[in-house]
């Protein structure tokens, strides 16, 4: 069976970090994939890293090459990709569990031609989020391109690696890196590959992380003629660029905000700033579980995975509607439960702190999500008071999201399982919580 998506990886001196890469790749939920580890002529044990783990996985692919530079280097790897979509990591950065599901998903879902996704932007142990499309949805081609002219230097559009792509495209307009220029060579290709698109998903969820670092494939120094030089030549592509996606009098329209190119190219790619607005520390970002708790076993512990398995998905919705974990986890209450419950019955079932549920309560009706149809007494007639609540229109999105990440815990949950094996489980599951709903009577 052919793999879903081809991830490519462009490999040199990556000794240090490439481990890491690799490992965030090998974790993804989604597993129908081909890693192709590209060794660009590394001089360090880069090259027998790549064998080490492609000796225990065959979907992993390692070649090995002389030194070309990355964009020869990716175009080879382009030519040798059997996926329907395509997907590059850079070797000093990783990708989180659900990047690939995710991204193959929306494509699929919305039968778009490119994803575009959030990501995290590292320095030594802290990060911050960033993304320059707010909302998560489907856009037009010239849509995206409106958004793009506002920040036309920014990593978000330039570089490859926050991106999924469709492999037919590519091969139908024999879409490569130019190999004459190394710098902007992956917005150039960008461009050309947006012009051959119909629509663009925005995935408002963070699902790479970059680190800047001096010997990365975006960090390659040059002379200033050298510099000025490749500037000019993107700075041609990006205006014709955009005489093709508008009409002549749209163009003269937005002729000046085209030519802040030249002014603004020197913006995300300059010098990686110190202090990030919005950084927290490196770890506390998403749902997480330590390696020894991941691997013990016990039956607190079995709970605690699942449920924090669960909250992962929760955590992707959350991110994507701009609410918070625990605001996710108590409409996905309200949504499977028929009955309504006191403030100290949902807290326990959420494993939410009652000032918790109150406060996602008020935030939720403050967005028009949900109406609370009684009110809520603060006392201690709290412990009594059934609470029931009423969605909004406000709520399908986000309730839609909400299944879909009900599904992909369940996709997870039940990998390598046949149907006839779930079933069975299923049934079983159903005489074992019946056995405790009786014995808690």
């Amino acid at each position: 069976m052919e793999p879903k998506v081809s991830i490519i990886v462009p490999v040199y001196n990556a000794e240090k970090n490439i481990e890491r890469c690799i490992e965030s790749v090998l974790k993804q939920d989604f597993e129908n994939f081909e890693l192709i580890l590209m060794d660009d002529g590394s001089k360090d044990a880069s090259g027998s890293i790549c064998d080490e783990y492609a000796a225990k996985d065959e979907r992993l692919r390692v070649i090995h090459k002389e030194n070309s530079g990355v964009s020869d280097t990716r175009n080879k790897a382009i030519d040798m990709a059997r996926g329907e979509y395509l997907q590059f990591i850079d070797s000093d950065d990783w990708i989180t569990p659900d990047a690939t599901g995710l991204m193959v998903r929306m494509a699929e879902e919305s039968n778009c031609e490119m994803v575009i996704a959030d990501f995290y932007r590292v320095i030594g142990e802290r990060l911050a989020h960033k993304g320059d499309i707010g909302e998560d949805g489907l856009l037009s081609r010239k849509e995206f391109a409106i958004y793009m002219m506002e920040k036309p230097a920014d990593f978000y559009y330039g570089v490859l690696w926050n991106k999924l792509y469709r492999r037919d495209i590519v091969e139908k307009y024999r879409l490569r890196m130019d190999e004459n220029i190394s710098w902007c060579e992956d917005f150039i290709f960008n461009m050309e590959y947006i012009r051959h698109v119909e629509n663009v998903y925005a995935l408002h969820v963070p699902i790479y992380y970059y680190v800047k670092t001096p010997g990365s494939l975006v960090s390659q120094g040059m002379s200033i003629t050298k510099t000025i030089q490749m500037k000019r030549t993107v700075f041609k592509c990006y205006n014709e660029f955009y005489k093709d996606i508008f009409n002549e009098e749209d163009y003269e329209k937005r002729r000046r905000q085209v030519y802040r190119f030249l002014v603004d190219a020197a913006g995300d790619g300059g010098v990686m700033p110190s202090i990030m607005p919005g950084a927290m520390k490196l770890g506390n970002e998403r749902i997480s579980v330590s390696v020894g708790i991941s691997e013990a076993s016990g039956i607190f512990l079995d709970t605690y995975r699942e449920s924090k398995l669960l909250d992962r998905y929760l955590q992707t919705v959350a991110l994507r509607q701009e609410l918070l974990l625990s605001d996710v986890k108590l409409l996905l209450y309200f949504s499977q439960t028929d009955e309504s419950g006191t403030l100290k019955e949902i807290a326990a079932v959420t494993h939410l702190k009652k000032t918790k549920v109150l406060l996602s309560l008020q935030k939720l009706t403050a967005r028009e999500i949900l109406k609370v149809k009684n009110h809520i007494i603060r006392g201690s007639e709290e412990e009594t008071d059934k609470i029931e609540v009423e969605f909004l229109s406000e709520a399908e999105g986000v309730l839609q999201d909400i299944l879909m990440a009900r599904d992909m815990f369940h996709q997870v949950k039940y990998a390598g399982l046949s149907e006839e094996e779930i079933e069975q489980y299923e049934v079983i599951s159903d005489k074992i919580r019946n056995n405790i709903q009786k014995s808690l009577k």
